[in-house]
């Protein structure tokens, strides 16, 4: 079965969520919006916010998943935080992950975790 975008995103999240379950997240939200931010998953482990943007690939066609990340995303993503923080100012230490998914057939190939991305 073929999955479009949205789905095949949705199956990443959802095997991102899992993953850092498992290394001892705690997941606070999953797509938060703000105005015409979004961010994917807004994590917390060690008194440390974790701002992670997902991307998931079910084909190297158009490159790893990890290399559609540009510098315009990072600047949205730094911009999302911010209002993130505004909204929470509990939150004094914040770090950018990337959390790269590949799929073939419906397996999961690779799940690269990308800590403390820095831009």
């Amino acid at each position: 079965m073929e999955y479009n975008t949205l789905q095949v995103g949705k199956i990443g999240e959802d095997i991102a969520v899992d993953y850092l379950c498992k290394k001892e997240y705690s997941i606070l939200a999953r797509n938060w919006r703000h105005k015409h931010y979004e961010i994917d998953i807004i994590a917390c482990k060690n008194n440390r916010l974790h701002i992670i943007e997902v991307k998931t690939r079910n084909s190297l066609d158009f490159g790893y998943p990890e290399e559609s990340i540009g510098k315009a995303k990072m600047q949205f993503l730094k911009n999302a935080a911010s209002s993130y923080q505004y909204q929470h100012p509990q939150w004094k230490y914040l770090q950018f992950d990337v959390i790269a998914i590949r799929l073939e057939k419906n397996t999961i190939q690779e799940v690269f975790f990308i800590e403390d991305v820095y831009f």
